[in-house]
């Protein structure tokens, strides 16, 4: 490949797909006006990827935790 050909990722094709404007702006690295909005969503998200891990652990805890009590009811049935 050439020194000169740029990869095109797939994101990069659906970032042209969804809104061109964008995609040329970022391609020509200009400063989006609202840094603000965008930390905020930025945080947003954070937050949410906290809270979902967060919330997978304790379904987790919940099934393993259904799981023992179902086996000691079973273990204590059978005796």
């Amino acid at each position: 490949m050439a020194r000169n050909q740029r990869t095109i990722r797939a994101s990069e094709i659906g970032s042209f797909l969804y809104c061109q404007r964008a995609w040329w702006y970022r391609r020509k690295k200009v400063s989006s006006i609202n840094t603000g909005e965008l930390a905020g969503g930025e945080d947003f998200h954070r937050r949410h990827v906290t809270q979902t891990r967060s919330s997978r652990s304790l379904m987790t805890a919940a099934a393993i935790f259904m799981v023992l009590a179902l086996l000691f009811g079973a273990i204590a049935f059978f005796q």
